[in-house]
């Protein structure tokens, strides 16, 4: 539920920037495909990170997420 790229302080690739710009919302679906392949899902992200592909690392990762509640 947070916006994309809008941690005050971060410097984050411009195509996070524009997500942010656009007040585009992390949500299940996007985040999933962020974290199974985050330069295919985010063109232009510098994050050096090849994606999740196992299915129960995701939902593990989701749940922990999930368990941190929203702020």
């Amino acid at each position: 539920g947070r916006t994309i790229g809008a941690v005050d302080g971060f410097r984050y690739s411009n195509t996070f920037k524009a997500s942010a710009e656009a007040s585009e919302i992390w949500g299940d679906e996007n985040l999933r495909a962020f974290l199974a392949d985050p330069r295919g899902t985010m063109s232009g992200t510098k994050m050096a990170f090849r994606g999740i592909s196992d299915p129960e690392d995701m939902d593990a990762i989701m749940a922990y997420l999930e368990s941190l509640g929203a702020e």
